[in-house]
């Protein structure tokens, strides 16, 4: 018996096409290219166009108001991932960083404000233990203060060298923003590019007030993959800042260059945000 199955002969059949079928395939996957380009030119536009984190608190708080928070928390490897810490050394390095949020306290136009920066050029902005704690603590001490918070995020979602526990950021953040809420603070999200996946799905979207860069992507699965997923196109715009203003989910866009004003004017029209010291 095996030696029959050993001695069959396998034969591979040959589909014969006509021309306009064999070029059809072709022109498809030329038209798929070319819409790859436009994607990738206007995304790389973004990326060149992103700040770092003490770059936008630079941008944001008054000069010599900034005091930070938590310095000296470190990133462990709690699940023994392979070669996670030599990833965070790297990261480091190229950002002169330890993790990627900074939080800490400041003045805009006066009047004091907790925040939390995101740094989308530290390991994409993830959200590990490390970063859910510094947020966390940064919305405890507005909440003890009294302060408005401000949190502006750019991040590739949840650390998935950490597993469950980077998951579990995503209940630890929400849940101090809710006992946040129920004192009376507030809390402004700004949205920068990208804000996606884990951070999306909890602290990111639960702002009293939700800003936005324009052209932000901003969601939870990418677009390619929820393209392949459902296997259809995707409206124009899909997950980007203006097609989400339409439909509701986010409360304005600003320029960049306009987003100091803005905040510093929201705050002006909240009993908290203004009080101004001395």
């Amino acid at each position: 018996m095996l030696k029959d199955f050993f001695n069959r002969k396998k034969y591979a059949e040959i589909g014969i096409k006509d021309k306009e079928e064999k070029e059809k395939p072709l022109e498809i996957k030329v038209q798929k290219i070319e819409e790859n380009k436009k994607e990738s030119t206007s995304h790389d536009k973004l990326k060149d166009s992103r700040l770092g984190a003490r770059e936008r608190i630079e941008s944001i708080i008054d000069k010599d108001t900034f005091q930070e928070y938590d310095k000296n928390l470190k990133t462990t490897n709690p699940l023994d991932f392979p070669e996670y810490m030599a990833k965070i050394d790297i990261a480091k390095e190229n950002t002169g960083e330890t993790e990627a949020v900074i939080t800490g306290e400041g003045d805009i136009d006066g009047r004091k404000i907790i925040i939390c920066v995101m740094n989308p050029n530290f390991m994409m902005g993830s959200m590990g233990s490390v970063v859910g704690e510094k947020i966390t603590r940064a919305i405890e001490k507005a909440e003890e203060k009294r302060l408005p918070i401000i949190i502006f995020t750019a991040s590739g979602g949840a650390r998935m060298q950490e597993g469950i526990l980077s998951l579990m950021q995503m209940a630890k953040t929400s849940a101090a923003l809710g006992r946040l809420k129920e004192k009376g603070v507030p809390y402004i999200s700004v949205l920068t590019d990208p804000t996606t996946g884990g951070v999306t799905a909890s602290f990111a979207m639960l702002g009293d007030i939700i800003i936005s860069e324009p052209n932000t992507l901003i969601c939870f699965a990418g677009p390619r993959v929820i393209e392949q997923t459902i296997k259809q196109k995707l409206p124009e715009g899909f997950q980007r800042a203006e097609f989400l203003l339409e439909k509701g989910f986010i409360d304005m866009i600003v320029e960049r260059e306009e987003l100091k004003n803005m905040i510093s004017h929201i705050l002006s029209l909240h009993p908290l945000g203004g009080e101004i010291d001395g």
